[in-house]
């Protein structure tokens, strides 16, 4: 696939959005190390940058599908690339504009998404999208296992505020390098577009998405393991690695094993063809059980290193197949718009899991809470395999 030059242009951008939109987050991380930013402004900020996410998906869809999905990616990382430096300039001063600026950096990203999603499949042919997904997340994963060792040793050489400039450089590649795609868009009958027709249009959107049962099946699905499963591990695992092992070390092997685990995942699924792929999918993602699962026993750290290998290698047998059946099943015309009421459900809500898990903790405990995310984790993707059309995701 990268010698395939449009789908090294496309490949570099998309990486180049994930790796900044992974990067900011950390490198914040740092400025607060270093007190040119407290936790609570970090809380505000990373906020501020969901928010702009969350609004700014829908949108996203609908122009994507209005106009050119090159267009809309060019748009949105050239207002992410614009806003990052007023992040920098805010830094240990003006609280407002940093959150100002992050919600537009939020917004660039949430618009590129559902257009990125439209524009691999305008630029790769049906029979390779599934490996082109693959490497698409391989490259987010690789970035994502090296990224913390690399920002930690630039950071020796290079203060926080040139970091997150360096951001401002990564959104300038998602703008710039990818190619242009067809010519597939939502122009019935040349109607003009107004800014009435957005509900009108992001609606056409839900519409197609029900005309696909396996769809809504599989999202209701990754909703649910995201908001329980992910959001569970996400809170407990601090917790468990600080006070039954006695050391963050177990907290960091963890989300490595996780990560090594996606990595092989990709690999896997880049080649692997099953017959049933919807329900080898959904499999995969309720292997996510066994990370809340390993950690309600005192069990060795080694299980629980396991557990997040598997949960990583099923995640990716879930995702690869899914984006590429959303590519190969939803009408071109409305891809981008169906595109966004996935990131919207499934990762735009995910920010409300993460805020009900502590207070769900200190009322049923820690046991209760993992038990019933675990359960959760394997019923979910269960109920929507027995959905018609899920077996193939057709």
């Amino acid at each position: 696939m990268l010698r395939d030059v449009p789908f090294l242009r496309l490949w570099s951008g998309t990486t180049a959005s994930g790796l900044a939109t992974w990067a900011l987050p950390f490198i914040l991380g740092l400025a607060v190390l270093d007190r040119s930013l407290t936790a609570a402004g970090l809380g505000i900020v990373l906020a501020a940058r969901t928010a702009g996410f969350v609004g700014a998906v829908p949108l996203g869809g609908v122009l994507a599908d209005r106009y050119s999905r090159r267009a809309v990616v060019l748009w949105a990382g050239l207002s992410a690339a614009v806003a990052t430096p007023l992040i920098a300039v805010g830094l240990g001063g003006s609280m407002p504009l940093m959150a100002l600026a992050s919600a537009v950096v939020g917004a660039g990203q949430g618009a590129c998404r559902p257009a990125f999603q439209a524009l691999t499949a305008e630029v790769v042919d049906e029979p390779r999208r599934q490996q082109a997904n693959a490497a698409m997340t391989l490259a987010v994963r690789v970035t994502t296992l090296l990224g913390p060792g690399l920002a930690a040793l630039l950071a020796t050489v290079i203060d926080v505020a040139g970091l997150v400039l360096a951001t401002a450089l990564l959104w300038l590649v998602a703008a710039l390098v990818p190619p242009r795609g067809g010519t597939v868009g939502d122009t019935v009958g040349g109607a003009p577009r107004d800014s009435t027709r957005f509900v009108a249009e992001f609606a056409d959107g839900v519409r197609e998405a029900r005309r696909h049962p396996w769809f809504l099946a599989g999202l209701g699905a990754l909703t649910a393991v995201i908001a329980t499963g992910y959001s569970a591990t996400a809170v407990v695992l601090p917790l468990v690695s600080r006070d039954r092992y006695g050391t963050e070390a177990v907290l960091a092997a963890a989300l490595t094993a996780y990560t090594a685990g996606a990595l092989a995942g990709a690999l896997l699924v880049a080649r692997w063809r099953p017959t049933a792929r919807g329900w080898a999918a959904l499999a995969g993602l309720g292997c996510y059980g066994v990370a809340p699962l390993s950690l309600l026993l005192p069990v060795h750290p080694a299980v629980v290193f396991a557990a997040y290998v598997v949960a990583g290698v099923g995640i990716e047998l879930f995702n690869v197949p899914w984006f590429t059946a959303i590519q190969r099943e939803i009408e071109p015309a409305k891809l981008a718009r169906v595109s966004s009421l996935d990131f919207l459900l499934s990762y735009g809500l995910a920010p409300v899991g993460l805020a009900l898990i502590a207070p769900a903790v200190d009322v049923f405990g820690v046991t209760a809470v993992l038990g019933g995310c675990a359960v959760v984790c394997f019923l979910a993707p269960a109920a929507a395999a027995l959905v018609p059309g899920s077996r193939r995701f057709h």
